[in-house]
């Protein structure tokens, strides 16, 4: 029985194309470069006959290398190669494991991810602000916006300040850092420096907050770094976000916006932001909102990121008056 040992990567990939048949290989060659592309299609020209021994195993050692991904996912190398021992053996589980570590390049704080943010609080309870800054860079915003609003309401501001103002973090860095947390997870080395947190993190992890937490955090750095509090403003509500907004909530916005702002604003927005100013205006207004986008011709970056800019303005003001409520997550319900 033919071998897949006896043949090279490329040679395997182009067996795989050629059994996947031609629409599922067109799907997989659309994730590949131009030049793989090429190479994979030589490959593929310069294969005369494939045995059905060859064609089997190099299908059977994608699974394998699939299934292997799969447990890596779930639970770490570790997992991956207990289960595949037990599966394969531990000469064959060896090898996968090896093929895919080769290439594999693992994230930080691997297993903190997939830890219940709830009860990763108690991990962490005691540990310096920006030890926690660090480790909520390197979760989903979801969890990460839990993790903040559990935090005592004295330390909210002072971590979401140290994620905004993080940059670079060295690879001995995070494994001191990982090595607090070993008892409970499993974490895995960084290859290289890690960039982690900045402005975009923070407004990620507080437009899930909860509105508690998402005022006290921004009513502390407003007092201690106005210009980062103003920073992180800017970005907290983009003017495309409009479509969360309720029909009400659009309908107060109109009223306080310039028809001429407005008209600029909607020429670099998208059909769905157009089409929910267009609902909530009457017929006659709509029309005369058309009209004036159409006439006014080409506008320029610069006038259009303005006009979007005092658009929002008076989305913030509004929302601080309390005349809108923006649904940023959390388990608080509207009662009208």
């Amino acid at each position: 029985m033919a071998q897949t040992a006896v043949l090279n990567g490329l040679q395997k990939a182009a067996i795989l194309m050629i059994a996947l048949g031609p629409e599922h290989s067109a799907r997989v060659v659309q994730h590949l470069s131009e030049a793989e592309i090429e190479q994979l299609t030589l490959e593929m020209a310069n294969l005369r006959k494939i045995s059905s021994d060859q064609r089997d195993l190099v299908l059977e050692e994608f699974h394998q290398m699939c299934i292997a991904n799969d447990y890596i996912a779930q639970g770490g190398i570790e997992y991956a190669r207990d289960v595949l021992e037990r599966a394969l053996g531990e000469q064959r589980a060896f090898e996968i494991i090896t093929r895919l570590s080769s290439s594999l390049k693992m994230r930080p704080f691997d297993l903190v991810r997939r830890t219940d943010p709830k009860q990763l609080l108690s991990f962490i309870q005691g540990e310096h602000p920006q030890t926690v800054a660090l480790i909520m860079t390197h979760l989903v915003p979801e969890k990460a916006a839990i993790l903040l609003s559990s935090l005592p309401q004295d330390r909210q501001a002072d971590v979401t300040r140290r994620i905004a103002l993080m940059g670079r973090t060295s690879p001995d860095v995070l494994k001191e850092i990982e090595k607090v947390l070993e008892r409970k997870i499993s974490s895995l080395a960084p290859i290289d420096y890690t960039t982690s947190g900045g402005i975009q993190s923070v407004v990620d992890v507080l437009n899930r907050a909860d509105p508690s937490t998402l005022k006290n955090v921004m009513d502390a750095l407003e007092m201690d770094d106005p210009e980062l509090a103003e920073q992180i403003k800017r970005q907290m509500f983009v003017f495309e976000d409009m479509v969360i907004l309720d029909d009400r909530g659009v309908q107060l916005v109109l009223r306080e916006v310039e028809t001429k702002d407005l008209a600029v604003a909607l020429k670099g927005s998208g059909p769905e932001v157009l089409q929910k100013i267009l609902a909530n205006m009457s017929a006659r207004a709509s029309q005369m909102l058309k009209e004036d986008m159409e006439f006014m011709g080409p506008v320029r970056l610069r006038d259009v990121e303005e006009a979007q800019q005092r658009v929002v303005k008076v989305i913030r003001k509004l929302e601080e008056s309390g005349a809108i409520v923006i649904s940023r997550g959390g388990s608080d319900e509207l009662i009208y």
